[in-house]
């Protein structure tokens, strides 16, 4: 009887032991539905050092680029809002690719944010008022995990629906470079024809 008993107390020490290893491995899944945005406001985040002068950068810190669920949310959102329409799957198209490692507004989350929401020349429209900073925060985290800005543990999985390019988890980082806009394209030559 007594050895049956200590059998019985390892057996529930094992299976309390397993269970603390596993609730304390959810973490990746925690989903916080009222989480709010950074308080990073669009008069405080220096676009890049393209502007005259040097603007300090305020830094913010994306908390959506921790949780696994919102950076899928900015995934959904990234199709949803037609992203794909300019940055095709990342790889750039008639807007810049996402994929790399040129960033010529910034590759910080508050210079993200401000590109979604201010626009850019030459392009890419303002979103302000037609998405909520949430969801834009969201958008920021997945954008930047396509480059491998973000841990592989909260990045995406590759949807079935466009296989061109490796899910985002598998990606390497890369570090960011400033980039310059390309320059005008050379006037077409009018005259005869060369000999």
């Amino acid at each position: 009887m007594r050895g049956r008993v200590q059998l019985i107390l390892k057996l529930a020490c094992c299976a309390a032991a397993c269970a603390l290893i596993f609730v304390s491995a959810c973490k990746r899944e925690q989903r916080s539905f009222r989480d709010s945005p950074p308080a990073a406001r669009l008069d405080s985040i220096a676009q890049s050092p393209i502007l005259p002068g040097t603007p300090d950068l305020v830094p913010v810190r994306n908390t959506y680029e921790e949780n696994a669920y919102a950076v899928s949310e900015g995934q959904r959102l990234y199709e949803n809002f037609n992203c794909v329409g300019c940055h095709f799957h990342g790889g750039g198209g008639i807007g810049p690719p996402l994929m790399d490692d040129k960033w010529v507004y910034g590759s910080e989350p508050q210079n993200v944010f401000q590109t979604i929401v201010e626009g850019r020349p030459n392009g890419m429209p303002s979103f302000r008022g037609k998405i909520q900073d949430p969801q834009v925060w969201q958008i920021v985290a997945y954008v930047r995990s396509m480059s491998g800005q973000l841990s592989s543990l909260v990045a995406p999985g590759r949807t079935d629906d466009m296989n061109a390019k490796k899910p985002e988890q598998s990606k390497g980082k890369e570090d960011p470079k400033s980039a310059t806009l390309p320059g005008p394209a050379p006037p077409p030559q009018t005259g005869g024809q060369k000999q």
